[in-house]
């Protein structure tokens, strides 16, 4: 126990000198702070994230029902416009093709009868030789033989046609993105054309959909320029331009999007459909453009504060000409403060554009600030606590 308040009690001794030797805080002072009319780019952006999507994405599917019997492309596979992809059972289709062909021939067999039968009675009617309600009987008969006829050839012409949708054609020149069956499989298409192949028209011709947050859609409009990257390149950034801003909203989690369509061309074939962009929309871009900072502009001095700057010797001069609710700031120019009168531009919400008033190299004041001297650690010679660790070779005797 007499060790443990041995240590205590060396403690607080040490606490007690370092406190008392400690150097004293040095003289506060009042500042003023000052920035430089410069040059500069001013920009801001909107942030979203968004999907990697071809262009031109078209889906193909069938409109009859069947066995896929042939399938002649895989994924990522070249096709053009017209190049058969796949092929369908065909055997029920033409099957189906002959009986309307074999109805069709008979109802013209009929047809035929009936044209003789009112050619005939047509005679015997001009002559008075049978009723007139013989003679529309064979009217009707003539009549409904013709409609007969048609009707089997409409019949002939859905069943050729069924069968030419049996063989699966590409409609655009692309690539392949994705293929859902197989060989063997059976397709229904009874109430929906069901999807065989997605092809891309062209993957050097990307684009991203982004969606942008209610709060920042105001801000975007077409044309602007957009830099995005994606996980899969992380130290690469890819450029793009909004070319639309879809007015469809859409909420999710009571968050309210919009859909931004970016332009994004892809010679190197890095983007790929489906990759997540973090996208950056620069909504507002002025380069080599005269600058100050927004808070130059909210500095008001107060002559009691200006009289503890420095010395004491900091002269307000007042510019009568300087009308009520003008855009001023204050500049210094030596140990004067003259209000200015200028016209802003464009702002990024921490810098603003000066069109007019100012010049470049000027002082313009942002503010007052204290600043404190601390006094500098006793060096040979002066007074110092001999707890507190020295300097290497601090002690050394001249």
């Amino acid at each position: 126990m007499n060790k443990k308040y041995v240590i205590v009690g060396g403690i607080i001794v040490i606490a007690i000198l370092a406190f008392v030797f400690w150097p004293k805080g040095g003289k506060t002072q009042t500042v003023l702070t000052t920035e430089k009319v410069k040059r500069g780019n001013l920009t801001t952006t909107v942030t979203a994230t968004g999907t990697v999507e071809p262009i031109t994405l078209v889906e193909i599917g069938t409109q009859v029902s069947g066995v896929i019997s042939k399938i002649y492309v895989d994924y990522n596979s070249d096709v053009t416009a017209g190049q058969v992809i796949a092929e369908l059972d065909k055997r029920m289709l033409d099957s189906e093709l002959r009986t309307a062909q074999a109805s069709l021939q008979s109802k013209q067999v009929e047809l035929q009868q009936q044209i003789r039968n009112y050619n005939r009675n047509k005679e015997l009617w001009e002559k008075q030789a049978i009723s007139k309600a013989d003679w529309e009987d064979v009217q009707t008969a003539y009549e409904t033989a013709k409609l007969a006829v048609t009707s089997s050839e409409a019949a002939v012409f859905k069943a050729n046609t069924n069968l030419g949708y049996a063989t699966i054609y590409s409609t655009i020149d692309g690539v392949v993105v994705s293929r859902a069956v197989e060989e063997g499989q059976t397709v229904a298409a009874s109430f929906s054309t069901p999807t065989l192949f997605t092809i891309a028209n062209d993957l050097t011709k990307m684009r991203v959909i982004a969606n942008v947050d209610e709060a920042d859609i105001g801000q975007v409009i077409e044309g602007q320029r957009v830099t995005f990257n994606v996980d899969a390149y992380p130290n690469d950034e890819f450029e793009g331009k909004v070319v639309q801003v879809r007015l469809e909203a859409t909420t999710t989690s009571n968050v309210v999007t919009y859909e931004v369509v970016i332009d994004a061309p892809n010679p190197d074939l890095k983007l790929k459909p489906g990759l997540t962009a973090n996208v950056s929309i620069y909504t507002l871009e002025e380069n080599n453009v005269l600058m100050i900072p927004t808070k130059a502009m909210r500095f008001n001095p107060d002559p009691e504060i200006i009289a503890q700057v420095g010395d004491g010797d900091i002269e307000i001069q007042n510019n009568s000409n300087v009308g009520q609710g003008k855009k001023t700031v204050w500049v210094k120019n030596g140990n004067n403060l003259s209000q200015k009168e200028i016209s802003i531009g464009t702002s990024d919400g921490i810098n603003i554009q000066i069109l007019t008033g100012l010049s470049d190299g000027e002082e313009v004041v942002t503010g007052i600030s204290q600043k404190t001297d601390m006094p500098a650690m006793p060096e040979n010679g002066g007074e110092s606590s001999p707890f507190m660790p020295q300097r290497p070779g601090g002690n050394k005797k001249k």
